[in-house]
């Protein structure tokens, strides 16, 4: 494939630059469809692991092994998505990605047995692969670029949009886990159709389409923005599958409790739609380091004192932003080192971020068995703090 020159959105082929309230739309659209793809499809599964763990008997292998079977399906619609998304077009993937979490929430709340339980958590998973390359690509194409990069990060903080929502849901619903995965679903419905309407075609037509892999495969900073994505898979995935466990069986904090920790963690991490901005202010690197650094140490905070609400839910806020502030910062490196293919660049970068995930789901759960919970968590805050040796490239 020869390489094709960055299209300015004002002259593409396929649509036009939106004016300044279609780029609203877009990035609120977006912004919802990652809230209910990653923070209640995906990312909502360890809000509710001491529930599932009682009703379906399960040990922290097996806990380990469901929520990094999720990140395996991710994984493998991320790299179906990054190809289909030039060919069929940003608002088709998009509406894919829904359509998906739709079904996945569903699962999980009709889910009979734990092989059920287990099929929906993966089937939910996957839509957070879907989702993310199709609305990178309809912002890369289609927003001035003095507004995409805010864009990019808006929508990307979606994820704490919908773990924000997670949380409230779960402590109305308190036992009741089936209906707040209910609510999910017809959230994830209503967000399906409103994607429908607002999403932008963004397709490529035959002659400028990418090929399959993107050429070439690993351009200048591709090893740097991938190695910064695998580690800080590997340091997140303690928080995200054990970190409400580790608050009420480590810590004896109550259950409604620890979910109060998981909404700030969802509410601050709304503020991750800064990431641009923090950029610009600090320089990449000072960026991901400083966002890094508050990961790793939000996740030793929440292992040292798993039992002391006044300082594990100030650290669950902590690590929140700094997460969703990362993955911003890993999004905008990926458009940027893969700028005529930005659907690939954001697809790779979070497929590896992803296999982190999923390794880091697998290796702590077992871990988390022999040397118990607070070991495996303090173990995944020092992997942390390696990630900030590796600023990815994001200019």
């Amino acid at each position: 494939m020869v390489h094709r020159s960055v299209k300015s959105p004002a002259n593409d082929a396929h649509g036009t630059a939106p004016d300044a309230p279609s780029a609203i739309r877009l990035a609120a659209v977006g912004m919802c469809l990652v809230g209910v793809c990653y923070g209640l499809a995906r990312f909502a599964y360890g809000l509710f692991v001491p529930a599932f763990r009682e009703d379906f008997d399960l040990g922290p292998t097996a806990t380990g092994a469901v929520a990094s079977g999720s990140y395996v399906a991710y994984c493998l619609a991320v790299v179906a998505a990054t190809v289909l998304t030039p060919r069929l077009g940003a608002r088709r993937v998009a509406v894919a990605a829904g359509t998906v979490a739709t079904a996945g929430t569903a699962l999980v709340a009709l889910a009979p047995t734990s092989a059920v339980l287990g099929a929906g958590v993966l089937l939910a998973g996957a839509s957070t692969g879907v989702a993310s390359p199709p609305l990178a690509h309809a912002v890369a194409r289609t927003v001035r670029a003095a507004r995409r990069d805010r864009t990019q990060a808006v929508v990307n903080a979606g994820t704490g949009l919908g773990v924000a929502v997670a949380g409230p849901v779960a402590l109305v619903a308190q036992d009741s886990w089936r209906a707040a995965w209910a609510v999910f679903a017809l959230l994830a419905a209503a967000t399906t159709l409103w994607a429908a309407r607002v999403v932008p075609p963004a397709r490529d037509d035959g002659a400028s389409a990418p090929s399959l892999v993107p050429r070439p495969l690993l351009p200048v900073g591709a090893g740097r923005l991938l190695l910064g994505a695998a580690v800080m898979g590997l340091a997140s995935a303690a928080v995200w599958t054990f970190g409400l466990d580790l608050l009420v069986t480590e810590g004896g904090t109550g259950t409604e409790t620890a979910r109060l920790a998981w909404v700030l963690l969802g509410a601050l991490g709304v503020l991750g739609a800064a990431a641009g901005d923090l950029e610009a202010r600090l320089g990449p690197a000072r960026a991901w380091t400083t966002t890094t650094v508050a990961l790793a140490g939000a996740t030793a905070v929440l292992a040292l004192a798993p039992g002391t609400p006044a300082i594990t839910h100030p650290a669950a806020a902590v690590f929140g932003g700094s997460y969703i502030a990362m993955s911003g910062l890993l999004l905008l490196g990926g458009t940027r080192v893969y700028p005529d293919e930005p659907s690939a660049g954001v697809g790779i970068a979070f497929l590896v971020l992803a296999l982190g995930q999923a390794a880091g789901s697998l290796a702590l759960g077992a871990l988390a068995s022999g040397a118990g919970l607070r070991t495996a968590v303090l173990v995944a805050a020092g992997v942390g703090l390696l990630g900030a040796l590796a600023p990815p490239r994001t200019s």
